[in-house]
Order: C-alpha cells, then structure tokens, then sequence
C-alpha cells in the first residue's frame, strides 16, 4: 500500500482567480467598442470635410457658391473645372519642379539631420549642449525675419525664378536635428556604438552600419513630414518664382482666377489637383509609415 503526500494549500491558492478577457491575455487582440467607433467616425468626418468640401465648389460656379445655403453636393462641372486649372496653371511642370524641390529637400535634410542628431546625442565634443541651444534656438526665430536677407543674396547670384533659389534655403532642418536627437538618444544603446568601434568601424562606418538602420523609422516620419512642409510652402516661392517661368504648385495655383471677379470654383479646382499628389504618397506609403512608428516606440 502506497500513501500519496500532498502539499498543503499555501494561502496565494486559496485567492479566487480571476478570470481576464481574451483581449487582456498575451497575444490577445482589443476590440474597441461602439462609442470608440462613433469618436472615430466623427472625427473622420470632420477631417474629411475640407477635402469633400473643395471637391464640391470646385464642381459649381460663382453664382450657387454665392447663395445661402451652399452647395452639399458636387455639380456637373468637376472634371471640366479641374481641366481648365491643369491647362492654365501648366501644372504639369508645376508637379515636376515640386517634386524635385520637394524630394531633394526632404533626402538631404533626412541625411543631414540624421548624422548632426547622432553627433548631437551620442558624441562627446567641446561645445555640444551650446551648440544645440543655438540650433533650438533658431527654431524661435520666425522666418519671415530672414526673408528680405535671404531675397538679397539670391539675387546677388543671379537665381531668381530658377529652382535652386527654393531647393537651398530648405536643405537643413533645425527641428529635423531636434527629432533625429531625442530618437537616437531612446533608440540607439551606446553599447551598439562601442561594439562597432572595438571592431575597427570608422565614425563614418558607424553611421552607415549602426546608426542609419537604427534610425529608420524616425527617418520615415522626418522624410514625409518635411516633404509635405516644401510641398504646400508658399510665401517663399512665390516671391523668388513667377507662374510664367518655373513655378511650383502652390505659385501656378496662385495665378489661377485672376480677374475682376475671381472665379473661386477654379481656384478650387486647381486647390484640388494641388492636394491629390499628397493623398497618393501617403496612401501608398502610409503604411509603411505608421509601421516604422510603431517600431520605433517599440525600440524605444
């Protein structure tokens, strides 16, 4: 005969359990409920509405955009309208000086800030903590101080109404050194950076191979949000740039119903066309954007 020893129940056996939600458990997905849906669905609305709303006075004319109530529905003449802005604003070379305005000014200024963010936030020089008061610094500056200096020596070099007089003033970003700094300093363990160089790396090999794949995501959120800052820019080039010579888009939409008695349904229209190239990036890349932030709170 055999006798079975059992251990006594300890006190913590004998609390209740508690049974959690599939959604609290590890690996579990949340479901929102009917009020976060309503929140949501709200505020989508809300933010779709200027678009919507642009769309419908572009597909009407002066005279029913005049009367109360407006227009809450499009007219016949959307596409009519957004034909006659593309012809007469040549928004076709506007895109393409954008585009290459806009692109090369967001990839220097991801590159730039991501190399003086990671000097900034794991380097140790003479200076450092100075030196980026005076970058913060310059962030409280308003720019419209700087643009009649600025006006002067572009015409000292002879680029007015060429691209470049719009592409250099926007090549460094004091707040893209500022992001790329707190980022790196969560994102980017010091203990990474001494392995690389006890293998021989380089300050440069450093930044490469350690520091720009660390950097990623952030470099993904810094690229969009300063390609669309230089895409909707518009004080600065529309006085270094005419419609005639080599607009952007926010300059050849400026020149678009001109006259005694502007016609708003075609300054909507081309208000429209402006914003689509926008809407296309971020739906196509939107994804991986929201991703890549998600991955760097992760890292962080």
């Amino acid at each position: 005969m055999t006798t079975t020893l059992t251990k006594p129940d300890s006190p913590e056996d004998k609390r209740p359990r508690v049974r959690r939600p599939k959604s609290a458990r590890a690996g579990g997905q949340m479901h929102a409920g009917p009020i976060a849906y309503i929140i949501l669905a709200l505020f989508t609305i809300g933010s779709l509405f200027p678009l919507v709303w642009t769309a419908i006075a572009a597909s009407r004319d002066n005279q029913r955009l005049a009367e109360n109530p407006p227009p809450l529905w499009f007219g016949s003449g959307l596409f009519d309208k957004l034909e006659i802005a593309w012809k007469d604003a040549n928004l076709g070379e506007a895109f393409l000086n954008t585009t290459i305005v806009a692109g090369i000014s967001a990839v220097t200024i991801v590159v730039l800030s991501t190399v003086a963010g990671f000097a900034f936030a794991k380097l140790r020089f003479k200076g450092r903590n100075a030196m980026m008061l005076i970058v913060i610094g310059t962030m409280m500056v308003p720019p419209q101080l700087s643009i009649i200096p600025l006006y002067m020596m572009v015409a000292k070099l002879d680029w007015t109404d060429q691209l470049q007089a719009v592409i250099f003033p926007s090549l460094v970003s004091a707040f893209g050194v500022f992001f790329m700094r707190q980022y790196l300093l969560q994102a980017l363990p010091d203990e990474i950076i001494e392995a690389a160089r006890v293998d021989g790396a380089s300050s440069w090999r450093v930044v490469w191979h350690v520091v720009f794949p660390a950097a990623r995501p952030a470099m993904a959120v810094l690229g969009m949000l300063m390609f669309v800052q230089t895409w909707n820019d518009f004080l600065w080039p529309f006085l270094v740039l005419t419609q005639t010579g080599n607009p952007t888009v926010q300059v050849a939409v400026a020149g678009l119903g001109r006259g005694y008695t502007p016609d708003q349904s075609l300054i909507m229209a081309g208000a429209l066309l402006g914003t689509l190239p926008l809407l296309l990036v971020f739906a196509i890349f939107g994804k991986q954007i929201v991703g890549g932030i998600m991955q760097g709170a992760v890292k962080g």
